[in-house]
């Protein structure tokens, strides 16, 4: 797979064709992909929600009535996803995410399942108490979700749009999150795009290598 003529390829799609749905198989497949997204230590802060039905979408256009220009990527693509992070990160999460890894084996024994444990326990502790930041921790772990699954629908053939423009806080009320302990961060709509896009036809555009890179 060449991944660079992916990464050329994706844009940003302005408008979708309402009339065309996402196999279900390619969402699973994308799903899957999605659930094996890295994060620091393996900390996974983060619960996606998928809206595949008009009324699902409908639900979350109302976080969009400030940012109209949104709502259309919304009920008209074929899909969308919440990425919500934790707001907190339980005790009950950490020792999920250990027995899991456990159970996958992770660990060739008692005393490396043990360090892994303090490890992490350490980092989240780190932005918990030194850095102060472990919310903001858990939000760039959740953005790296999220670039896992724009190269996914790429691979895909899939259109996306990721969408910060939606009032997080009436989202949150409506799906309940913060009552499960979580935010929502960012949105991801996919679908096809609609022969309407202006998007598709433009040329990409990305500041030079030599802006970007610097060789020690």
């Amino acid at each position: 797979m060449d991944t660079v003529a992916l990464a050329k390829r994706r844009y940003t799609t302005k408008a979708y064709d309402a009339s065309r749905r996402i196999p279900q198989a390619t969402v699973d497949t994308l799903l899957e992909q999605l659930r094996h997204s890295p994060s620091s230590v393996n900390s996974q802060p983060w619960h996606f929600i998928v809206a595949d039905t008009e009324e699902g979408k409908a639900r979350l256009a109302k976080s969009t009535e400030a940012f109209a220009y949104n709502t259309a990527k919304i009920l008209n693509a074929s899909h969308v996803i919440v990425f919500a992070a934790r707001t907190e990160m339980p005790d009950a999460h950490l020792h999920a995410v250990l027995e899991q890894e456990a159970s996958d084996g992770r660990y060739r024994n008692e005393q490396a399942q043990q360090t892994q444990d303090q490890t992490r326990r350490f980092y989240v502790d780190l932005h918990r108490f030194d850095q102060k930041d472990l919310q903001h921790w858990m939000e760039k772990q959740t953005y790296l979700a999220l670039g896992t699954a724009l190269l996914g629908a790429a691979a895909l053939d899939l259109d996306a749009t990721p969408i910060e423009g939606f009032d997080s806080k009436a989202l949150d009320a409506e799906l309940g999150l913060r009552e499960r302990g979580f935010t929502s961060v960012v949105l991801l709509s996919l679908g096809y795009r609609s022969p309407d896009d202006f998007n598709a036809g433009l040329s990409k555009s990305r500041l030079p290598a030599a802006n970007v890179f610097t060789f020690l």
